[in-house]
């Protein structure tokens, strides 16, 4: 969409690439911008079944640009965080709520917003020298960009407190022991193809139902039980109705693999 976010499409797989290496891919307004714009119109493009999010170079994301946000300080603005609201907001909600599945690639560091937007992702592959931190406290502020409510989702209370408050280094292996990273791939150079595969992997599957599973989950997550079963009443009647769901079944009655095409 712009040379600092770069999209490239294979089949049904859309990768997007933070493409700032000279800035360890740190988030400034273009970018944000191009991120948030860019996440509202693959919700909406039915050629687009699964995303790829990655970083350029040899980090994933170090998160907001301090550079920029000094100079947003030193100017005297009466909101220096409004970019919480305009950008960082938007792009968590739609991350998160995409009907779609999402992979991050997290190759390298991924620090304060950057690691957020992994955490938001439903699957991370990482590899050695993957490096998660939660840097926001470093710098006196609190956590954004959902990861207040992702990461309790994936480590619980307790160590969710833990990793924000003393904001230190997690690394790959940690990472995957806590449950922060899906996959741990040996080698750094095979974190972006190992999530490529997998997301064209999902891209093939029943992308309605995973979507659908995705809404339960947000529900499931934090609702009650009735609110959970009214939820999945829902889903499986919207999934009862797809083509998908009838082919499949077919399929299944047939003893042969199905063929799902998102609809």
């Amino acid at each position: 969409m712009t040379e600092s976010l770069l999209v490239d499409r294979s089949d049904a797989v859309v990768t997007v690439t933070l493409n700032r290496p000279e800035a360890m891919n740190a988030l400034d307004t273009t970018l944000k911008e191009a991120l948030r714009d860019t996440l509202a119109e693959l919700e909406h493009d039915r050629s687009c079944r699964a995303v790829v999010l990655a970083g350029a170079g040899d980090a994933f994301c170090a998160g907001q640009d301090l550079r920029e946000h000094a100079a947003v300080l030193d100017s005297g603005s009466s909101d220096p965080l409004g970019t919480v609201r305009t950008h960082y907001n938007p792009i968590a909600a739609r991350l998160a709520s995409l009907p779609k599945p999402v992979v991050a690639a997290v190759r390298g560091m991924a620090a304060g917003a950057g690691a957020s937007l992994a955490f938001l992702a439903d699957f991370r592959i990482g590899g050695p020298r993957t490096r998660f931190l939660l840097a926001f406290a470093k710098v006196g502020l609190a956590a954004d960009t959902g990861a207040s409510w992702s990461l309790p989702r994936l480590v619980g209370h307790a160590k969710a407190a833990e990793l924000l408050i003393l904001a230190e280094p997690v690394t790959a292996e940690e990472a995957y022991r806590l449950g922060l990273l899906t996959r741990l791939v040996d080698d750094d150079a095979q974190v972006l193809p190992a999530a490529q595969e997998l997301a064209a992997r999902l891209a093939a599957g029943p992308t309605v139902a995973y979507g659908a599973i995705k809404r339960q989950l947000s529900v499931g997550d934090a609702g009650t039980l009735s609110e959970a079963l009214a939820a999945e009443a829902q889903a499986q009647t919207i999934c009862g109705a797809t083509a998908d769901h009838r082919a499949a079944t077919a399929a299944f009655v047939a003893k042969r693999r199905p063929t799902f095409e998102g609809r």
